[in-house]
């Protein structure tokens, strides 16, 4: 098989005493017997976006592995003191259940510590919102969280929260996809300073799911607790950690776990897909919905940032709503009780995507709040 020049020339980079013996051996290995699978490995940089980073995990420069995510987090440290200067710099690191994300997490943390920031590392996997709320509870200038989403399972990546809380927007993102394609293997700081990584757990736990329940509040009579009958699916991933908590401490009494996807499991053994918008996904939950004659389902995706929404209708039968339905329900939900409440003082706009349904610049409009519409993912 030919192999084209420019992919042998970063083969051959590879194979210099920069990067490990054992990326080193997994590249002669697929020069030998796999050169497709050599090609697809190095025909180009794994990209940084908007969002982040995303891919198959291998090595080569297409893959996610510690080279590829390290070069990124160098490129992150150096933007983060040329925009910071004054500052002691923080960063707050998440992982998710996916296959090497606590492994990896370590590296990126090493990177940013070699780099003299300061890290928080969380100590088991936490929900991607926990990582959002982190960011500004504990006063940093950027977070990563450790996942590939609702990917298959030989996917990884990470996602990039700056010091508001929000995923990079521009000019952001373009000022550091410049920087870290300027940066060679060869000047990644791996080495940890240990003395810079501290590894959090419960107090953070605590806040997240504390605020959670404030900012959910609105008088919901006890009984309606009581009476509603919740089936939930963490679909092996990372939400068992914070929402039957959140539930139980809400005051929500009669919540069904699905058992045998509450074990976090990177290989997602029950399901094709872990989205919990499609159907398949839910089957399980369905089936326990109709057995404890459930009122709800409610299934989230590995990282905890998708949501899958089942409610049984007035004829009896549970229906799988859709992405624009949740979002319509939840947003006259929150603006009527705003309104009842007196806090829409015109100060308020809902956020939209370009890819959502436009009823929500209906429903802006009729609650007099401007509703701004931009890309997926924020």
């Amino acid at each position: 098989m030919h192999i084209e020049k420019n992919i042998l020339d970063a083969v051959n980079v590879w194979l210099t005493p920069t990067f490990d013996t054992e990326t080193q051996e997994a590249i002669k290995e697929m020069m030998s017997n796999s050169p497709k699978n050599l090609e697809e490995s190095f025909y180009k940089n794994l990209e940084f976006g908007t969002g982040g980073m995303r891919g198959i995990m291998g090595v080569g420069t297409n893959r996610i592995n510690k080279y590829t995510l390290g070069k990124s987090t160098q490129g992150i440290s150096d933007y983060m003191h040329q925009v910071f200067p004054e500052k002691d710099l923080k960063v707050v690191i998440a992982y998710d259940c996916r296959h090497n994300s606590d492994t990896l997490a370590k590296v990126v943390a090493d990177v940013f510590s070699a780099n003299g920031i300061k890290v928080y590392l969380f100590s088991d996997m936490r929900p991607t919102p926990e990582l959002s709320f982190a960011l500004k509870h504990l006063g940093c200038q950027a977070g990563i969280v450790l996942t590939a989403s609702h990917n298959p399972p030989e996917y990884n990546g990470y996602k990039v929260y700056w010091e508001d809380g929000g995923q990079l927007v521009p000019p952001q993102d373009l000022a550091i996809i410049n920087g870290i394609e300027a940066i060679k293997y060869g000047e990644i700081k791996f080495e940890a300073n240990e003395n810079l990584i501290e590894y959090i757990d419960k107090e953070v736990d605590d806040a997240f799911i504390k605020s959670s329940i404030e900012n959910a509040s609105f008088n919901t009579p006890a009984n309606a607790k009581d009476d509603l009958n919740i089936v939930f699916t963490s679909l092996h991933g990372t939400s068992i950690k914070s929402v039957p908590e959140t539930l139980a401490k809400a005051g929500y009494k009669n919540v069904n776990l699905v058992l045998e996807q509450s074990v976090p499991d990177g290989n997602f053994p029950t399901v094709k897909s872990p989205n919990p918008e499609e159907p398949e996904a839910l089957t399980m939950a369905m089936a326990l919905a109709e057995k404890v004659n459930a009122d709800i389902v409610i299934g989230t995706d590995p990282d905890c940032d998708r949501l899958g929404v089942a409610v049984r209708n007035n004829v009896g039968k549970m229906t799988l709503l859709n992405g624009n339905q949740t979002m319509i329900l939840m947003t006259a939900f929150l603006l009527e009780q705003w309104k009842k409440a007196g806090k829409i003082n015109g100060k308020q706009f809902v956020g939209s995507t370009i890819v959502s349904t436009p009823m929500m610049m209906e429903l802006a409009t009729a609650y007099n709040v401007e509703c701004k519409v931009g890309l997926t993912g924020f």
